[in-house]
């Protein structure tokens, strides 16, 4: 263990800590006590704190150090001299060190968040009070500055550890951890094409926290069509402003596209050109400050943006989903970003980041979820066991279908958080120049995005179902899972564009030599003749039939299933590799990793080679009614 000044220090600036801390021994005040009720066995009572949440969170630290270690391969990793300060301790240092400023800070207004929600007044987001101080917490303690470049304020460590940041920020508080999600692909978008004043200017500002990013790409009438965009972007000829641009048009679905925590909103617009070619080939990126910014990086006055109201949604209460308004009087600046027509690359490296962080967020729901329902099932009781001699009621977690959906909620979770460091270990490996990690974080990154946020929603789902009837009640909690965990399949790109996006472009990597190799790794070392093998195999077979036989329409009509059956793979075989690991380290992990995995092995992997006939069943049947017949 590290000494309390070396703690310190490893896990950010400004951070204190005792070096005995761990997650279970903060002072958690969870505002709600479980009381009897003669009809519903035990329900929350809030004494008076409705804000406040329903239960304890403890971060998952133990599963996340092993994911880590094991399926990110951190140790490697810190062998090369750009990652050596992520030594063991480091590693633990900050997975301890997040987790309990994520219980701490942020759970506590998880549920205060959704209560009150963010609203919009007088042109200003206002969020619940507690949220700015929070944020600010966060910022202070350096949290947002772990994988940044060290020229630039960074700390300069793997994106792994940062994943493992908003991993336990986002199971602490999933709206507020958007807001520090989206400044990671503004960074990333900066980092790779901005020019070398632009990243002078705002990567310090970003890296730390102090400003926050935006992805602006959606319009009313384009949807997931970027190409179909409208804002335009015209050329400053004259004056101080030369060289920019005026941005004029209607963004939608913006996340914490307006709010107060930080100091400036640095908004990341496509818009077109004028004379831009059609389509998403004439798409340009601009930097579009809330706040202009002097060379010295000091704010001038507000741009001419504005947010013109928030979404009213299912869930996420607590992040503000603008529409935002850019030129109303004809004077929202903006620089180029990269080169003219090229801003769909651009974003696409936000995105990606995105993309694997939004898988993350499936972990993050599943989590809570998870432990809410441990919770429950083991205060509630209920009936007698089935087959026990005894007719006294028992708590739920002693009855089997209660356990069956307890066993496949953490065999889920587990199995896509090995999935998720899996993939943040190879983004590593392609940053230190590694093609081969490259190309297999790009055909992951779809998995881990579709089947970690698919994955998010039915943990939630047999959340509420463990809770019965409460879980059907808001005070519980457990709906608020299942509300927050249904967006993310649909933003940063739903998954059924993951999907295509694997049989489209990621399947045709060196002619499916990158896919099938994966593949080929997972059925190696899960053993001949083993479920887990089979579903590999399956996989590559149908891999091979959607690349010599199948069209593009049966590719496309087969496309989810064969990621889910992909993902499952990866994940299956991340976690055999953990209960290996568990198996020989000792501990708790060595008792409960291996049941883990061998419920995964056995339940999950063999309904899923049930997907195979959906996969290659082409889309014929898809088109068999037209389209009046199908809808009337």
């Amino acid at each position: 263990m590290l000494s309390a000044p070396d703690r310190s220090m490893a896990v950010g600036r400004g951070y204190v800590s005792d070096a005995s801390l761990r997650v279970a021994d903060l002072p958690f005040d969870a505002g709600s006590r479980l009381s009897p009720c003669p009809h519903l066995g035990f329900v929350p009572e809030f004494a008076g704190k409705p804000e406040a949440d329903t239960m304890e969170f403890t971060a998952a630290t133990a599963d996340q150090i092993l994911a880590i270690r094991v399926n990110a391969g951190l140790a490697e990793l810190a062998a090369d001299p750009r990652f050596a300060a992520a030594s063991p301790d480091m590693v633990e240092a900050i997975v301890e060190g997040i987790g309990a400023f994520a219980a701490g800070e942020w759970a506590p207004l998880n549920r205060k968040g959704d209560v009150e929600g963010a609203v919009l007044a007088d042109g200003r987001v206002n969020l619940p009070d507690g949220f700015a101080q929070a944020y600010r917490a966060y910022v202070e303690q350096g949290w947002n500055a772990i994988a940044g470049d060290p020229r630039f304020g960074g700390q300069g460590l793997p994106f792994t550890l940062a994943a493992n940041v908003l991993e336990n920020l986002g199971t602490a508080n999933m709206a507020f951890g958007l807001l520090p999600m989206l400044t990671v692909g503004a960074i990333e978008a900066i980092t790779h094409h901005g020019s070398p004043a632009q990243q002078d200017l705002f990567l310090p500002r970003l890296i730390s926290g102090k400003w926050s990013g935006t992805m602006n790409l959606t319009e009313p009438q384009a949807g997931s069509d970027v190409g179909a965009l409208r804002a335009t972007a015209t050329p400053i000829t004259q004056g101080e402003r030369a060289g920019r641009y005026r941005i004029k048009g209607t963004k939608i679905f913006i996340t914490w596209g307006e709010h107060d925590l930080a100091g400036n909103i640095v908004h990341l617009v496509l818009a077109r050109t004028p004379g831009a070619p059609a389509g998403s080939r004439g798409i340009s990126l601009f930097i579009v400050p809330k706040y202009h910014v002097a060379a010295d990086g000091s704010l001038g006055a507000r741009n001419d943006l504005r947010v013109v109201s928030l979404e009213h949604k299912l869930g996420i209460m607590a992040s503000p989903t603008c529409v935002m308004s850019f030129g109303d009087n004809d004077e929202c600046i903006g620089e180029l970003i990269g080169r003219e027509n090229e801003g769909l690359k651009c974003m696409f490296t936000m995105m990606n980041s995105a993309r694997i962080n939004v898988g993350s967020q499936g972990v993050q729901i599943a989590e809570r979820a998870l432990q809410q329902a441990q919770h429950y099932a083991r205060e509630r009781i209920q009936s007698a066991r089935a087959g026990s001699p005894s007719r006294e009621p028992v708590a739920i977690v002693e009855h089997p279908d209660v356990r069956r959906m307890l066993l496949r909620m953490r065999a889920l979770t587990e199995g896509a958080r090995a999935l998720l460091y899996y993939t943040a270990g190879m983004v590593d490996r392609a940053a230190l120049g590694n093609r081969d990690a490259q190309v297999r974080a790009d055909c992951l990154v779809p998995m881990i995005k579709a089947w970690g946020t698919d994955i998010g929603c039915e943990v939630a789902s047999l959340g509420v179902q463990i809770h019965g009837g409460m879980g059907f009640i808001e005070e519980t909690g457990a709906a608020q899972h299942y509300r927050d965990a249904r967006i993310a399949p649909i933003y940063e790109g739903t998954n059924g564009i993951q999907a295509a996006d694997l049989v489209t472009r990621k399947l045709g990597y060196e002619n499916g030599a990158v896919l099938t190799a994966l593949l080929a790794d997972v059925a190696a070392e899960a053993g001949e003749g083993t479920p887990l093998a089979d579903l590999a195999q399956d996989c590559i077979a149908i891999a091979r039939w959607m690349s010599a036989e199948a069209s593009l329409d049966d590719k496309l009509a087969g496309s989810v299933p064969f990621c889910t059956m992909c993902a499952v793979a990866v994940a299956g075989w991340q976690l055999l590799r953990q209960a290996r690991a568990a198996a020989s380290a000792g501990g708790a992990l060595a008792r409960t990793k291996p049941v883990i995995t061998r419920y995964f092995i056995e339940h999950i992997v063999p309904e899923t080679r049930g997907l195979k006939a959906a996969a290659m069943a082409g889309a014929g049947l898809l088109y068999a009614l037209d389209a009046m017949s199908l809808t009337d």
